[in-house]
């Protein structure tokens, strides 16, 4: 019975009990010889190589990736330990209402509750070994008249500081402008990180961080391939998705010349999104569709871990509807037959496998990545093949539509690309 009893203890100490009896590690912000910003934890320098989601951890660890970011906490237990098990850290993040979503800065009494509320969530975890830092709010700027917020932002961050003395704070803002900048650096004095989510203008970050008078350090908290609110627009007002190729170029871009590049005072960055969800499309933040990864996450392990990935994913080289490119707002008649012309690279094209399909432009479009609902999809009579080419017939009924291609090969990698069409 006892060597049972000490079986059952090693086996739980190994899992559920790991978290209780490990030691907390500190992690801070310290000026460098340079002058620079650096990230310590347990005495080590800490460049954050980030993923924005807890899922896909496994796939985290093994591209490079050494942290996970989370907007709330509502399942921190779980990827606490889970991140502890595979050696890697998280930003936790405390959610705080947005004014968008009717809450009021200005009632001293909500944001005393709120306060207590995080103060709950600061003690239980703050002596977590996989936690690096807490995310105090996300995007409270965006669309907010309430200046009232930034001294409830104070108010987090000085409560973190008085219970927990062994991780820094992080307040995420939408973008950065002068007057923000200004407004966080008079109120949050307990704020140690400007966390910044950017998308298109992250080349301008470095020289705005500057320019606008921030003295601390930053991180990049969300980046990733052009907003949908930075593109090109159809006549119709769509927003046109880049194909999963030009993503990949763009992620190299981004992080090599710029987020890496800054390295006085940015400690690293979240990738958006290390997952799926419907943002204005299905496929237009996320690095995987479903559990297969696009060539983003190829090149992402390439330039976090120095190494390129044996097998890459499928790479499309053109993507056009009569000879016509997205921006060109294509527009066909009811029941028409249209050409597609697609071409695809890969080491073994063969191999590959097409699904199609068409969706309606969404309706349900929201701002600050609250929750959408994708559109139900419309069976793509898509015919032909790679060699002789394409076409599909397009709906009977007027409107906006967007016909979508996913192609897969054998290593669990997909490339994908929409083309908004408008039936008259």
């Amino acid at each position: 019975m006892i060597k049972n009893f000490v079986l059952f203890f090693s086996f739980w100490l190994a899992t559920m009990g790991q978290s209780l009896f490990a030691q907390v590690v500190k992690v801070e912000v310290v000026v460098n010889p340079s002058g620079g910003f650096q990230l310590l934890r347990g005495g080590l320098p800490y460049y954050v190589n980030g993923a924005g989601g807890d899922v896909f951890m496994d796939k985290t660890k093994a591209c490079g990736g050494n942290s996970v970011r989370l907007w709330g906490a509502e399942n921190a237990q779980e990827v606490l330990d889970e991140a502890q098990k595979r050696g890697i850290t998280v930003m936790l993040g405390l959610w705080m209402a947005p004014e968008r979503h009717g809450f009021d800065y200005s009632d001293k009494w909500a944001c005393q509750d709120q306060v207590a509320q995080f103060k709950s969530v600061v003690s239980r975890f703050k002596n977590h070994p996989a936690l690096l830092m807490w995310g105090v709010g996300n995007e409270v700027d965006l669309e907010y008249s309430d200046f009232a917020v930034w001294q409830a932002v104070q108010n987090i961050a000085a409560m973190i500081h008085e219970e927990d003395k062994n991780h820094p704070t992080c307040v995420v803002t939408a973008g950065i402008d002068v007057p923000e900048v200004q407004l966080i650096k008079e109120i949050c004095k307990d704020i140690d990180i400007l966390g910044v989510n950017t998308y298109g203008d992250l080349p301008a970050l470095p020289e705005k961080i500057r320019l606008f008078g921030w003295d601390k350090s930053y991180m990049v908290t969300e980046w990733g391939p052009n907003g949908h609110w930075e593109v090109a627009k159809t006549s119709w007002g769509a927003a046109v998705e880049q194909t999963s190729t030009e993503k990949a170029i763009t992620y190299r871009d981004r992080f090599t010349n710029y987020i890496k590049k800054d390295s006085t005072l940015c400690l690293g960055s979240y990738v958006f999104l290390w997952g799926q969800k419907q943002e204005t499309t299905p496929t237009w933040y996320g690095v995987f569709v479903g559990d297969k990864q696009t060539e983003a996450v190829n090149v992402l392990q390439e330039v976090w871990s120095g190494k390129a990935p044996e097998n890459w994913a499928p790479q499309i080289t053109k993507f056009l509807l009569d000879e016509k490119n997205p921006s060109e707002s294509f527009e066909a008649k009811k029941g028409a037959t249209v050409k597609v012309q697609l071409k695809v690279a890969h080491k073994d094209l063969p191999s590959l496998k097409y699904k199609w399909e068409i969706l309606p432009e969404s309706e349900f479009t929201k701002s600050g990545g609250d929750v959408e609902k994708k559109p139900d999809a419309i069976p793509a009579s898509v015919k032909g093949d790679a060699q002789i080419g394409y076409s599909f017939k397009v709906p009977l009924q007027k409107g906006a539509y967007r016909l979508f291609v996913y192609i897969y090969d054998a290593h669990d990698q997909v490339a994908c690309a929409n083309f908004p069409f408008y039936v008259k």
